[in-house]
């Protein structure tokens, strides 16, 4: 698309985060005017660049997967690239008593070779015997659409769902694998489980096509020197220097489809725009859209979200040498803990240590879908509930110089059995509204190469649009 055919055209962009921002580069990079309009006090949604005894720390998002390209070539188009780091060490379960290593050889902890499962104490003798059982039972239709959790279940038994599916899923999505749909999560297993007799040989097809694939060189994940916070901050300071604005503190009212375009209303004014990109979590979005699609509305109320809490905590590092070994640990919630994770920073990110080398910096998350009842606590509660759950997991007694909680209420959409079918009957209603798309964590996955192809993807359409309506096509 060229410049000469969208210059006076205006796009409002709704929604700050990383979907947003994304976005809005891509408008930009097609010649139209661009507003983002954020409701918070920062651009970043999920994406939280913070501090903690004067070090820098992400108190959202820490890594993003590289083996998509979205994420890392949007950090290396906003001159982010040279600051790229993969993690280091390795991360443990903390169950059955103690802390033993991941079981590797797994897809989403589903695992591709038993017996290499053997090793790691994290499962009984009846517990592996029940998932070598796998390459016995017949093959199980999966229909439409099938929970991971219930799959795996009965293929290979509840006990590597509680103890390597469960911690695996809930670190990316909060959520609950015997709901969490594999279709919508874990696709390209889905399909593989449709045409293998067994779900081990499905995961060993899919872990053998990854050892050929050449993209698949290089780190699984990557963070960014100063955290991933940085990114959508150099996201939005890239947008500036195309042309475009950012209003934060600015939440939209809302929205009125007109003759010429659409009508967003904000507590400043009322700002007339040839399209929107609707960037927002799906509550907002269905409340922003209750008049121009009801059908649209009612689909985006129905989303569920989980909430949950990071509790960032700085120590001396003199207290607690020789007690933090490997990058963090998983926490299956069958084993009753408060925490469901917890990372060591310093540990995993070398600019973390490289900060300030007298000290160390960890953190825990708490809450998932349906187990949520501890985010009522203080944040004081949730320090002392963190460090108890840290005593007995690695030893640690020491009080720490520092801590701060963050809590991402309603923060993560979940993707049920059928998430899909509703995002497409979501985008349906949308596309009868000229000039309007949507995207974000809600729809094609909360990774954040994810939101950024999203993002990216509702961009090029509108610019589309406006092209057939230049063009008189529209």
């Amino acid at each position: 698309m060229s410049a000469a055919h969208t210059s006076s055209r205006h796009v409002v962009v709704v929604g700050g985060g990383i979907s947003g921002l994304a976005a809005a580069l891509r408008l930009l990079e097609g010649g139209v005017r661009v507003t983002l309009l954020e409701a918070s006090g920062r651009v970043g949604g999920k994406l939280h660049a913070g501090e903690i005894a004067g070090m820098p720390v992400d108190l959202g998002a820490e890594s993003v997967l590289a083996r998509r390209p979205e994420a890392v070539g949007l950090a290396r188009a906003v001159g982010l690239g040279d600051r790229l780091q993969p993690p280091a060490a390795t991360a443990m379960l903390w169950t059955r008593g103690g802390l033993r290593p991941l079981p590797q050889g797994h897809m989403m902890g589903v695992p591709g070779d038993p017996a290499a499962l053997a090793a790691s104490g994290v499962f009984s003798a009846e517990g592996l015997a029940r998932i070598a059982r796998d390459a016995e039972l017949p093959p199980t239709e999966v229909g439409e659409d099938v929970a991971i959790g219930t799959h795996v279940a009965e293929r290979m038994g509840r006990e590597v769902v509680d103890r390597l599916v469960e911690p695996l899923l809930g670190g990316v999505y909060a959520g609950d694998a015997y709901r969490i749909s594999m279709r919508a999560a874990v696709p390209q297993l889905f399909e593989a489980v449709r045409t293998h007799r067994t779900l081990t040989e499905a995961v060993q097809a899919l872990q053998a096509r990854a050892a050929s694939a050449p993209q698949q060189a290089g780190p699984v994940f990557q963070g960014i020197e100063g955290g991933i916070g940085q990114l959508p901050l150099a996201a939005a300071d890239a947008v500036r220097a195309a042309g475009g604005g950012i209003r934060t503190g600015t939440p939209v009212r809302s929205l009125a489809r007109g003759a010429d375009g659409w009508s967003v209303t904000t507590d400043a004014g009322v700002l007339a725009a040839d399209a929107v990109v609707l960037a927002a979590p799906a509550p907002t979005a269905a409340a922003l859209l209750a008049d121009a699609s009801p059908a649209a509305s009612a689909e985006l109320a129905a989303v569920e979200y989980a909430s949950m809490a990071l509790v960032t905590m700085a120590f001396r590092r003199s207290d607690v040498e020789g007690l933090l070994q490997g990058s963090g640990f998983l926490v299956p919630p069958v084993d009753g803990r408060t925490i469901k994770a917890s990372t060591f920073s310093s540990n995993k990110w070398r600019w973390n240590a490289e900060a300030d080398p007298g000290l160390f910096v960890l953190r825990t998350s708490i809450g998932r879908f349906g187990d949520e009842d501890d985010l009522s606590r203080e944040d004081a509660d949730l320090v002392s509930l963190s460090l108890k759950d840290l005593g007995e997991a690695v030893g640690l007694a020491a009080a720490p110089v520092d801590s701060r909680v963050t809590r991402w209420d309603r923060g993560l959409p979940q993707y049920p059995v059928g998430h899909l079918g509703r995002v497409t009957r979501i985008r349906a209603h949308v596309s009868r509204l000229p000039g309007l798309r949507v995207c974000g964590a809600a729809y094609d996955g909360v990774g954040i190469p994810a939101c950024i192809s999203s993002g990216q993807q509702a961009a090029g359409e509108v610019l589309a649009t406006l092209t057939a309506r230049d063009e008189g096509g529209e």
